[in-house]
């Protein structure tokens, strides 16, 4: 694409009377991408008061509708393109009907985008197009789990021992050395080799030690990633045999979604986005699952905002750390992987014995080796 046929999609269409005659003309092959371009951008003109322009001779005369328009978007723009589009009519211009109607829902690329919208809409969804969510939601999920499970099942499962070996020949578990050691008397000094007929491996610890993890987490309106990726930690970590785990997400109410610990795409269809934050009444309601302190986890997963008396949380965290339960704070992180929390409540939380960190999954993982080893 020319510089100035760039420049005059980037500009609109009002742009035109600006390029000389020929210079910035876009041709039949981006016409298209403008028509496309202004049936989302043109929004800005009318919400500007400029009355839209169709008149004799016009191109809009037959004009795009929105299923159309996706089609278009995703055929004639890169896929990481299409998305920023697709992103700019949900949040700018709310263009909630991408989500409302079953049909136009299907055309759009499932992402993580994508799924943080459908949550704060979980409340709008209905009939066929709440099973074509729930489709987008466990594609996504399924992504999500695919990237994370590996690296977070091996440093859960278990450290390597380096006293026993083990008859599964697992890559990742050579032991190199004592292959060397175990091979040597099949050395061939004519050819200067090494024969190599017995590999070793070492084999992996069994941790099965009774470790309940509980998950609160906060479903207020600015934590989606986070709850989203509590979702997916929560059925990855289910599937471990030494893991008990309860999940309960709250903002000024509390759901107990611990039946569906092993299944994200049912918590996450489960939740509402939105609301106040009453961090306190959840962590009391945690206390009640706690049965055995020495061998429980509390992960709270929140931004720390807390909308009800401060010294209410403060006294309930303090009573779980005496009782030795481990605490964790898990301060909410953006799409960009950064922390977004109140500093100041999460410092006297800490305080009172609750180690405060912002981790990814995998980080999180490697913590609770740690905790439980």
């Amino acid at each position: 694409m020319k510089t100035l046929q760039r420049w005059r999609l980037v500009l609109g269409k009002y742009a035109d009377r600006r390029f000389a005659p020929g210079a910035g003309g876009l041709g039949a092959a981006y016409s298209r991408m403008d028509r496309a371009l202004d049936y989302l951008y043109g929004r800005e003109y009318q919400g500007r008061g400029l009355r839209k322009d169709i008149g004799p001779g016009s191109l809009d005369a037959s004009q795009l509708t929105l299923t159309t328009w996706l089609g278009e978007v995703r055929e004639l723009f890169p896929n990481d393109t299409a998305e920023v589009i697709e992103k700019h009519a949900l949040d700018r211009y709310g263009m909630t009907e991408l989500v409302t109607d079953p049909r136009t829902l299907e055309r759009l690329q499932p992402s993580q985008d994508l799924l943080r919208t459908l949550l704060g809409l979980r409340g709008h969804l209905r009939g066929e197009v709440l099973h074509v969510a729930r489709r987008i939601v466990r594609q996504v999920v399924e992504e999500l789990k695919r990237k994370l499970e590996s690296e977070v099942r091996q440093a859960l499962a278990g450290r390597l021992n380096r006293f026993r070996h083990s008859p599964l020949a697992l890559s990742q578990n050579f032991d190199a050395h004592g292959t060397v050691r175990r091979n040597l008397k099949h050395y061939d000094r004519d050819r200067r080799q090494l024969v190599v007929e017995q590999a070793l491996f070492f084999e992996r610890n069994s941790r099965r030690l009774p470790w309940d993890i509980i998950l609160c987490v906060d479903q207020s309106g600015s934590m989606a990633d986070s709850v989203i990726h509590s979702a997916v930690m929560a059925g990855i970590l289910a599937a471990l045999p030494a893991f008990r785990v309860k999940i309960v997400v709250f903002d000024t109410s509390i759901v107990d979604l611990s039946g569906h610990a092993d299944d994200p795409v049912e918590i996450l269809m489960s939740v509402q986005l939105g609301g106040g934050t009453d961090i306190a009444q959840a962590v009391r309601y945690c206390t009640q699952l706690v049965e055995n302190p020495h061998r429980t986890v509390l992960v709270l997963v929140t931004d720390f905002c807390e909308g009800a008396p401060p010294g209410e949380l403060v006294r309930a965290v303090k009573a779980l750390a005496e009782a030795r339960v481990k605490l964790l704070g898990l301060a909410a992180l953006d799409g960009q992987a950064n922390p977004v929390y109140d500093k100041a409540m999460a410092e006297r939380l800490a305080a009172c014995g609750m180690e405060i960190a912002a981790l990814t999954p995998q980080r999180l993982a490697h913590w609770l080796v740690k905790v439980v080893s």
